[in-house]
């Protein structure tokens, strides 16, 4: 493992010798600068693992240093030590605002500084191994549900051919009996089409990059959403909408929205099986989360829930019956399409019966 990187940057040429010394005794490497300016170029060239920064310096001070790399995302995540003579209670609150890690005054104890830079350097290798782990996750969650749907993919395709192969069959056998050959072949297109909804869906869970996004009033984009459920499904009666957070601007890809709202509100009116319209109660609630950064969109039904078979396994594709929450890929492509935009899927009991699907999205 290669040794730390520090930049230490000082005017006075005696600090940084002192510095530079205590430093490389504990097997770091340190890079020196004499001016802000000169510590910003050398961190384009050569990025340090830490930054050691006096504020007293001519031309352009340490706070001065601090914002230059705080506003370019190459650096930003450098974490900055100011070095300084100036303790006061305002100094201190100031440069931490300006998006310093840590403060040590002078005259400084080199021992009390080499602690805290090995401090800051453990929380800086806890970062990157954490965003390491995440990487790997989600690669790993990336390859169970590639696998997944291989062989959901495999196993539909499958099934559709076979019937699309067997009324071949029939209408060879019955050619001379044209009602029959009429009737086979309309079964023929509808596994066809149902062919092609599955390569649909597949070419969705492949797109990767997060999509463009628009600004568009969350009332409207509720309103479109349950607009394209009914449309798509055919279904007249509109469940009930409840949206308190009015004309809050969202940012969203809405023809991916319009999608997720559609595919959960079937979920919804199909969990209640053979029950008339009038009966399929859905209500449709906006909310603000936790912390206001998100908000929360919540789909509502008391039909039959989620099925106990099938609870572990809602979001995996081709694992659920029509009689139940989680059809098909329409969970899968939601919360892959979610998680795309900054949001997510989750699915809970409804207490009196029923599911409630909560959609998070964050309002930045």
């Amino acid at each position: 493992m290669p040794p730390a990187k520090i930049l230490v940057v000082d005017d006075q040429p005696v600090n940084v010798q002192l510095l530079q010394r205590k430093l490389e005794r504990e097997g770091m490497a340190v890079l020196t600068a004499e001016s802000g300016q000169d510590a910003l170029d050398l961190v384009r060239r050569d990025p340090p693992d830490l930054i050691l920064l006096d504020i007293m310096m001519p031309d352009m001070d340490g706070f001065d240093v601090c914002q230059h790399l705080q506003a370019d995302p190459l650096t930003r995540a450098i974490p900055v030590i100011f070095v300084t003579a100036r303790g006061t209670k305002e100094s201190k609150l100031e440069g931490l605002a300006t998006g310093a890690v840590d403060y040590i005054t002078k005259p400084v104890d080199l021992d009390e500084m080499l602690a805290r830079v090995q401090t800051q350097l453990r929380v800086l290798t806890i970062n990157r191994e954490k965003l390491d782990l995440e990487q790997r996750l989600a690669e790993s969650r990336h390859a169970a549900t590639i696998g997944s749907v291989s062989q959901g993919i495999a196993h539909n395709l499958n099934n559709l051919l076979a019937v699309v192969l067997g009324y071949i069959d029939l209408i060879r056998i019955q050619a001379a009996k044209p009602e029959q050959v009429k009737s086979h072949a309309a079964n023929v297109e509808n596994a066809i089409k149902r062919i092609a909804a599955v390569i649909k869906q597949l070419n969705l869970l492949a797109i990767e990059t997060r999509p463009p996004t628009t600004a568009v009033p969350l009332g409207r984009l509720l309103a479109v959403g349950v607009a394209r459920f009914q449309s798509d499904h055919h279904i007249a009666d509109a469940p009930l909408i409840e949206n308190p957070l009015g004309e809050l601007i969202v940012h969203v890809q809405i023809e991916a929205f319009e999608r997720i709202l559609s595919a959960l509100l079937l979920n919804a009116w199909e969990s209640y099986g053979d029950a008339p319209s009038v009966r399929r109660t859905i209500e449709l609630r906006s909310r603000r989360a936790v912390g206001a950064k998100f908000i929360e969109i919540l789909i509502e039904d008391r039909g039959r829930g989620i099925a106990p078979g099938i609870r572990a396994h809602m979001f995996e594709p081709f694992v659920s019956t029509k009689q139940h929450v989680g059809v098909g890929m329409g969970l899968t492509i939601a919360r892959h399409s979610l998680r795309n935009m900054g949001g997510d899927l989750a699915l809970s009991d409804r207490q009196g019966g029923g599911t409630t699907a909560t959609i998070t999205y964050p309002l930045a």
